[in-house]
């Protein structure tokens, strides 16, 4: 038998430079930082080797890492920047968290409960990892405590019980729920000003330009829209990604009797459920008690590793975590550094001059499209606000768009667009490095979801505004 040959697949790679030395070619708008441009081309370089694959993703990044230092577009201090980002070792420690659920078994007692209640059908599940997320949502304002730190953990159980009892069917059944799971995410995400960390910015944001958002203003006008993107994803997620088995009708008795199976909750079971709630109090009461959403899950895995619920051997096994924490930090640094360099900035602009003299109907709807599309570029949700949302508000105000309805919906989609990559946002990368789902099925179910949230929101949310008086 050949032996597998290591390093680039020569085609693929020809493909990643030819997209980077195009990009790189292109002529360099007046006024950009010259790094800007090159950093660019070496991100939609990196993003097309993500998706070529002729190498593994974490070796792509390291290799886009490597083409950014030798090109002198960062110093090494910028290039590494990532690895020391906050949400990037949240990430990783989502993994660890995952790790003591499964190694104690309290994500299958958990998982065999959730059998039990809603094992009748597929669907039922996934509607139950959704639930359970919603009901977390307004209070925890971490879309990645939420995913990473309580959903990620049960869903991890379904899947592997799944798997064990028919591996064929099981792998298409966890596609869907991590799916559903995820996307579910996103939108209770839209749905609360607390239920995302980058929410609370976009009001910062809105009332520097006279625009005041309250919690019950935010809440009230996405409770419509998005209850209706809660009911409809997860079905047409059903279609586009059908998992294994439809109905599971003896799913629920041989769930109980799987939990009989399990017999008295462990200690390490006991431990490992103290120090979930204790963390997740934590990250509900971070902000009061002054303390780090990822200090705490930090902690948290000290925790674990202090009461013998992990080993270190098990966190040098958790290979997916240090695997996503190389491809997730240099995505994150890259698009940091693109709105560093002011090449946002410039985009933004030129956007304006080109809506400019147009009703505000159809610039604003033109507006949000092109907002929410350019997260492609995009590695975070809070970056992407942090680069984006202000001008981008600020050309919506000057179309005659109304205020608070435009500060509204750009806050809603910068938490809907996130639905879009496996990196979007900090949940993602958690949820797909659980290996499920394949990379081109993930980037097809983003895109139509994305379409159908934009449908719902748009429309169905646009009637409920109008109720409300918003325009």
């Amino acid at each position: 038998m050949a032996r597998p040959v290591d390093g680039a697949q020569p085609r693929r790679l020809a493909l990643v430079v030819a997209v980077g030395l195009v990009v790189w070619a292109l002529p360099q708008p007046a006024g950009i930082d010259p790094r800007a441009w090159r950093l660019l081309a070496i991100f939609v370089a990196t993003v097309v080797g993500i998706v070529a694959k002729p190498l593994p993703m974490g070796a792509m990044t390291v290799v886009g890492i490597a083409v950014a230092l030798l090109t002198r577009t960062l110093t090494i201090s910028e290039a590494l920047s990532g690895f020391g980002n906050g949400t990037v070792w949240l990430v990783v420690t989502a993994f660890f968290i995952a790790a003591g659920f499964i190694k104690t078994g309290l994500g299958a007692r958990i998982a065999y409960g959730l059998f039990a209640l809603f094992g009748r059908s597929t669907l039922g599940l996934g509607y139950s990892l959704v639930a359970t997320d919603l009901v977390l949502a307004p209070l925890i304002p971490s879309n990645t405590a939420r995913a990473g730190g309580a959903v990620f953990p049960i869903l991890q159980s379904l899947t592997e019980t799944l798997i064990g009892e028919d591996p064929v069917r099981g792998r298409r059944t966890s596609a869907f729920l991590t799916l559903t799971a995820y996307n579910g995410t996103v939108v209770t995400s839209a749905m609360f000003l607390t239920a995302m960390v980058a929410n609370p910015l976009v009001v910062q944001l809105a009332a520097a330009q006279g625009i005041a958002i309250t919690w019950t203003t935010w809440a009230l006008a996405a409770a419509v829209p998005g209850v209706v993107s809660l009911v409809v994803v997860p079905l047409v997620i059903y279609f586009v990604c059908p998992p294994g088995a439809v109905g599971t009708p003896d799913a629920p008795a041989a769930a109980r009797r799987a939990l009989a199976g399990l017999g008295p909750v462990s200690r390490r079971e006991k431990l490992m459920g103290l120090v979930a709630i204790v963390l997740l109090t934590a990250w509900i009461l971070g902000p009061t008690i002054g303390l780090d959403t990822t200090a705490a899950a930090l902690i948290a895995v000290a925790a674990l590793l202090l009461t013998g619920v992990l080993s270190w051997d098990d966190i040098c096994r958790e290979r997916e975590a240090w695997n996503t924490f190389i491809w997730f930090a240099a995505l994150v640094m890259m698009a940091t550094y693109l709105g560093q360099f002011g090449l946002m900035s410039w985009f933004t602009g030129r956007i304006g001059s080109v809506v400019a003299g147009i009703g505000w109907v159809p610039g604003f709807l033109g507006l949000c499209l092109i907002y929410f599309y350019t997260h492609y570029l995009f590695a975070s949700n809070t970056t992407h606000v942090s680069a984006m949302y202000a001008p981008f508000l600020a050309v919506a105000l000057a179309l005659g768009a109304p205020p608070l309805l435009a500060a509204l919906v750009l806050g809603f989609f910068s938490n809907l667009f996130a639905s879009l990559t496996h990196y979007g946002t900090a949940p993602a990368p958690i949820l797909f490095g659980g290996g499920h789902v394949t990379l081109g099925t993930w980037w097809k179910v983003g895109a139509i979801v994305s379409v159908v949230n934009i449908t719902i929101w748009l429309g169905i949310g646009a009637a409920w505004w109008r109720l409300l008086g918003l325009w």
